[in-house]
């Protein structure tokens, strides 16, 4: 699934075409895709102009002039495309004509209508209109904590929330009431830069060490956004390139390969915590 850096390219890829664009003739092509489309869907949309292209955690915000909010998740394999080309090279191959492609509009902004399409093929993504009023206290946002990138997010934070935590800290970090976004990717990164054991107590954790973490967790972050997220097998990025950030990867799927640390001698291990695989050095980074 997408993560947070991949979110963030496809959002700027698409600002300059939705950004004060007015949309036209929309067009839905199935009633659902994980969930059901909002009643009245196209009929909503169309003449709404967008006002921003947002992103909160995964998620892709686009509050309209008509006071409603444009929500979109990418789910596993959701797309955009401009006049009919993808948005993006994809290491695995998926359709996104036909009966793949969900949903189509026009953006009109001056003389210039692009066609935007969204396609889906394991139809995991998902769309919503939400009051924009209304959108923090929405349910799909209501209980996420603080935005990695942002203010709100600090050692500081991190130690309040780990406080008296037995679970292991890995898995904390992907708890989206804790810090919203971080995925299974970036989170083995941070861990490894920082240093800092996935198999440890979060609570154990020393409040300098949090503060470490949460500064690393920013760096891996922006480093993934600027080289246009990590080209993962499901996703590409929105200004028709691949990303990068997978070839720089320190530990996350080097299962047996030499650890990159200065001095180190150890070997990247995996192991699986919540389901998820965990990539980390049982050398460097210690219990």
């Amino acid at each position: 699934m997408p993560e947070l850096p991949e979110v963030e390219t496809v959002r700027r890829g698409l600002e300059p075409v939705l950004a004060g664009a007015r949309l036209a003739r929309v067009r839905q092509n199935r009633p659902d895709l994980r969930f059901p489309f909002p009643d009245r869907f196209p009929e909503r949309l169309d003449g709404a102009t967008v006002e921003r292209i947002d992103r909160r955690a995964k998620y892709l915000l686009m509050p309209l002039s008509t006071g409603e909010t444009w929500v979109t998740h990418l789910g596993m394999s959701g797309r955009f495309t401009l006049d009919g080309q993808q948005l993006g090279e994809f290491e695995e191959a998926a359709p996104i004509a036909g009966k793949h492609e969900h949903l189509s509009l026009c953006a009109v902004k001056g003389a210039v209508a692009t066609r935007l399409g969204f396609a889906d093929a394991r139809r995991f993504g998902f769309m919503g209109l939400i009051p924009t009023a209304e959108v923090e206290a929405h349910p799909w946002f209501a209980a996420l904590g603080p935005e990695p990138l942002g203010n709100g997010f600090s050692g500081a934070h991190l130690a309040g929330a780990f406080a008296g935590k037995k679970q292991n800290i890995k898995v904390s970090l992907l708890d989206q009431r804790i810090v919203a976004g971080l995925g299974n990717i970036y989170v083995c990164e941070a861990l490894y830069r920082a240093r800092i054991s996935p198999l440890v107590a979060a609570g154990k954790v020393s409040r300098p060490r949090l503060e470490t973490l949460a500064a690393v967790v920013r760096d891996v972050l922006n480093d993934a956004i600027a080289a246009g997220g990590s080209t993962l097998r499901d996703f590409a990025n929105a200004d028709g390139g691949q990303g990068y950030f997978q070839h720089r990867f320190d530990v996350y799927g080097r299962e047996g390969k030499p650890c990159l640390g200065e001095g180190c001698t150890g070997v990247v291990k995996r192991i699986v915590q919540a389901g998820r695989s965990t990539f980390y050095c049982p050398s460097c980074q210690k219990r």
